[in-house]
């Protein structure tokens, strides 16, 4: 088993993750799933009105989409590997082998959707009549058709790491799936997408169309109508989707919504969600009846809020899963629930292949006035703190950053002095106190390595370096055993 050897302690480790995460998901469903049908729908009417306008602003909003999706969107979708592997390589990897092929495929329809979307926008100005633009419109919704195959493929993953229903039974492909999540979430990410893209839409006619132009307002209204069609379906899927969520993570609703500071306050909070949804449909529904009277600015509102929205609800949907970043079979620390029993008989320390070696700052909690080999002593069991905290704590939380364990500590103990005892009594019985953490997965020696290491940072506010700042040593007792993932 390898360490989670790269560190952000500032921003944190699943801080880079989600904020990667969250911007390539408003970019493909808003731009590729959402908006590729919406475009397609456009050249086709205006095909079929013989209207070069419709033809035109198609154009322009695809263009567009084509600059930010093969570029931002690459970009993100690769950064979501690339993150994903440094910090948590094990729940990656796990992913990877139960969804060998359907990652294989949806590789193959990426590949296919990249392909289809640069002959789509190369080839709109070269055909343009008769059986060439047929073809082109036909084009043009099998880009859509694609845009959407790739979400599907990847929601499924999504919601087998919700709940990986019959899959921990049997380990096969079509039940990790077909699992209880991704037909609900499925039928809510659909829409979703289509109202985002009706809204980005919304924004871009009025930068493509003048405000004298009669057919700005002809414009607007369609595509509003476009956008206000699938918002029954949001709340439907929404409806659906909410209800396949398993009960013990509607239980950690308040929090993955709001935070632990402020988990008092979801009512509170689920208006501001319901006044801001209502809030786009207003302005919606006036782009439909008096779309000259809205002003660009107002169009603007709807796109800010449906993509605070849409950023929120991932997040949501991330933290929702707590404990587990694999329901019921991995742990958000990276370690598998069956190996649990195994790394507290032998200890987390005894598969750990690599150590961040201590700071200076570190080090000079340990006084030097100590003998040599007692403050030697001191020394290797604070190293063994770090050690476990890099393990089993740093894919979720930094020292002194976001999602601190500092500011925790302090906000629990106040000004009291961090003993391994009275943090050590926390950390043995966490999982019970706030069921959105995993249990201590180490030694009992082990957890008081790491309560020794927790009582430094109560005067060390510097932080903690990773891999790629302070370099690694290879622990040397790491070789004598078998990587954890090995002994399934």
């Amino acid at each position: 088993m390898d360490f989670p050897v790269f560190h952000l302690d500032v921003l944190g480790n699943r801080g880079l993750i989600a904020g990667i995460a969250v911007l390539h998901v408003l970019i493909n469903h808003g731009l590729a799933v959402g908006l590729m049908p919406l475009v397609a729908c456009m050249e086709w009417y205006g095909h079929r009105k013989r209207d070069a306008r419709w033809d035109a602003l198609a154009y322009r909003i695809l263009f567009c989409a084509f600059i930010v999706t093969t570029t931002a969107g690459a970009l993100t979708g690769v950064g979501i590997w690339l993150s994903v592997s440094l910090v948590n390589p094990y729940s990656i990897g796990s992913l990877l082998r139960v969804f060998f092929w359907a990652w294989f495929v949806e590789w193959l329809v990426f590949i296919t959707e990249v392909c289809l979307i640069l002959a789509y926008t190369l080839t709109w100005k070269t055909w343009r009549e008769g059986a060439a633009k047929r073809r082109h419109i036909r084009l043009g919704f099998a880009l859509g058709l694609f845009s959407w195959i790739t979400m599907a493929i990847i929601v499924s993953i999504l919601g087998f790491m919700m709940d990986p229903g019959n899959w921990l039974a049997d380990n096969t492909l079509f039940s990790g799936f077909t699992n209880p999540v991704y037909l609900p979430q499925l039928a809510f990410r659909t829409p979703l997408a289509a109202t985002m893209a009706g809204v980005i839409a919304l924004v871009l006619v009025p930068f493509f169309v003048g405000r004298d132009d009669p057919f700005r307002r002809e414009a607007i209204r369609a595509v509003a109508v476009w956008t206000l069609l699938f918002c029954p379906f949001i709340v439907a899927g929404g409806y659906w989707y909410y209800g396949a969520v398993p009960e013990a993570m509607k239980d950690n609703l308040a929090v993955s919504v709001l935070t632990l500071q402020f988990s008092g306050w979801l009512d509170e909070f689920l208006l501001l969600v319901v006044g801001t949804a209502i809030a786009i449909v207003v302005v919606v529904q006036v782009a439909i009846v008096r779309p000259g009277l809205v002003p660009r600015t107002a169009l603007v509102l709807p796109l800010l809020a449906i993509l605070w929205l849409t950023a929120h609800f991932e997040r949501v949907r991330e933290f929702i899963r707590k404990p587990y970043v694999i329901g019921r079979y991995m742990y958000a620390n990276g370690l598998r629930v069956d190996d649990y029993a195994l790394l507290r008989r032998d200890g987390l320390l005894a598969y750990a292949t690599y150590s961040n070696p201590l700071t200076p700052a570190e080090q000079a909690s340990v006084p030097a006035a100590l003998p040599p080999a007692e403050r030697a002593a001191a020394l290797d069991r604070l190293q063994k703190g770090k050690d476990v905290f890099m393990n089993a704590c740093s894919r979720c939380h930094t020292t002194h950053g976001v999602n601190g364990v500092a500011d925790h500590l302090h906000r629990m103990f106040g000004n009291r002095v961090w003993t391994p005892d009275l943090t050590g009594d926390y950390l043995a019985n966490m999982h019970n106190a706030q069921p959105y953490m995993p249990p201590f997965p180490g030694s009992q020696a082990e957890l008081g390595f790491l309560s020794t290491y927790l009582e430094q940072l109560q005067a060390n506010r510097e932080p903690v370096p990773g891999a790629q700042q302070a370099g690694i040593t290879v622990r040397p007792e790491s070789g004598s055993k078998l990587a954890v993932g090995e002994r399934r």
